[in-house]
């Protein structure tokens, strides 16, 4: 089981404070999702947890090791960014897997092969030859195959078709069960990756605004539906993040505590109630006005 600790986390590029007092802890070979809008910092932290830059404030502990400099504390990571971001564009992609195979201690090769067969990826032909979903698609090959205790997707699905991303959702799932550890993932699909997420972190302009369990996040409101006299009925004292109505019928999403009274007095009037939407939620933590 691998533990990170990450305490007062500060990052400064000249005058730009990109990372601002992060404190959280990760424990339990989980899956965590790693949400926020554009330059919220979440590749900085990202590449703070790797190794691969020095935090200006604060630090960061892998099984009480820290992580920067230190080889033992970096080798227990892997972190796969963007389009082939981790692979040497001018050799192929087998000396690259050859290479990763190498680096890391865990490595499972006929894994590998696996996986590339199964995104179709060549192993003869060069990086720099390879579309960007293929390159993308060997990013994440490295990154599964690794076997690393913490392993790290930046946005790793960039140029994935459909049908590959949900190879690469499926394969994750699997691999993560058969041989736990920490999977952090970095994502502006949150829909289509939100049924794996254990934890959900949410950076909001260099701070951490949310640290919390998924299913207790998805449990924070719901999503109101049926006729529409009902539900306008139902929500007064509860914050409505949407609403959509259809003739009659009307669906509300809401954020703020249901206590059991409360929810099956929505049972008794016909009234439907399903989890929020991780991505509304999401939406409305880090909008202008919520902040």
């Amino acid at each position: 089981m691998t533990d990170i600790e990450v305490t007062n986390l500060g990052k400064r590029f000249g005058a730009t404070e990109a990372l601002r007092d992060v404190s959280f802890s990760l424990s339990g070979n989980k899956i965590c999702g790693l949400l926020g809008r554009n330059g919220a910092g979440k590749t900085t932290l990202l590449s703070i947890l790797a190794g691969y830059k020095r935090p200006s404030t604060g630090a960061v502990l892998i099984d009480g090791e820290p992580v920067f400099e230190h080889a033992a504390g970096m080798a227990r990571t892997c972190l796969v960014r963007g389009a082939g971001d981790a692979t040497v564009p001018t050799r192929s992609v087998r000396d690259v897997i050859d290479l990763a195979g190498r680096l890391r201690a865990g490595w499972d090769d006929e894994y590998a092969g696996e996986l590339l067969e199964s995104f179709e990826v060549p192993r003869d032909k060069k990086v720099k030859a390879l579309s960007q979903g293929k390159r993308s698609a060997l990013g994440i090959t490295i990154g599964l195959a690794s076997r690393a205790p913490v392993t790290i997707f930046d946005e790793s699905y960039l140029g994935l078709d459909a049908p590959s991303r949900y190879t690469f959702y499926d394969a994750l799932l699997a691999d993560v069960l058969a041989h736990p550890r920490t999977v952090i993932i970095s994502t502006h699909l949150i829909e289509e990756v939100a049924t794996l997420f254990e934890d959900v972190l949410i950076l909001d302009d260099g701070r951490l605004l949310l640290h919390e369990d998924a299913d207790t996040l998805r449990e924070a409101g719901a999503a109101v539906s049926g006729d529409a006299e009902l539900v306008d009925s139902f929500t007064p004292g509860l914050r409505v993040l949407g609403e959509k109505t259809l003739g009659r019928a009307k669906s509300a999403t809401v954020y703020g505590p249901l206590d059991d009274e409360r929810r099956a007095r929505a049972r008794a009037a016909g009234l439907d109630l399903d989890p929020i939407a991780l991505q509304d939620l999401f939406v409305h933590l880090t909008s202008g006005g919520s902040r």
